[in-house]
């Protein structure tokens, strides 16, 4: 005949097993739903990435590159210097044909100020000039 403390430990154990199924069923099944979800959710967030870059290239083969227009007047400074000593103009001289004083060339050369933009339109026809129309300016302003 079996020992009833261990038929009785054999049952306690059994429902005990029951009971925990029972109670983590519903974590389990929980547990899978979200599973399911997150990898749905992964393969929606893969298609859109693909998608933006995919519209991304698109848009970059139709949009053609759009230039600056010419009417946008950059200064630098080296380049000014450059432009000034190629015409053979003292800072002075150059300061006379745009109007404005030796002292206001020097500062844009070092950097230390730049030109208004009023300024930039006079300073562009500046470079379209030559060393010969630069000097005649000269002496009619004299």
């Amino acid at each position: 005949m079996p020992n009833i403390g261990t038929i009785l430990k054999q049952e306690i154990s059994r429902l005990a097993r029951r009971e925990i199924k029972l109670q983590t069923a519903a974590l389990h099944k929980a547990a899978t739903t979200y599973r399911r979800d997150i990898a749905a959710l992964k393969r929606q967030v893969a298609a859109l990435e693909r998608a933006t870059k995919a519209q991304t290239k698109r848009l970059q083969k139709a949009t053609p590159v759009v230039a600056e227009p010419d009417t946008a007047l950059r200064f630098r400074a080296d380049g000014f210097k450059t432009l000034r000593a190629k015409l053979g103009l003292s800072a002075e001289e150059a300061g006379k044909l745009l109007g404005v004083s030796g002292q206001a060339i020097y500062t844009w050369e070092t950097k230390r100020s730049t030109p208004r933009s009023s300024q930039l339109p006079a300073i562009a026809a500046l470079r379209k000039m030559g060393k010969r129309e630069a000097a005649t300016r000269l002496q009619e302003m004299a």
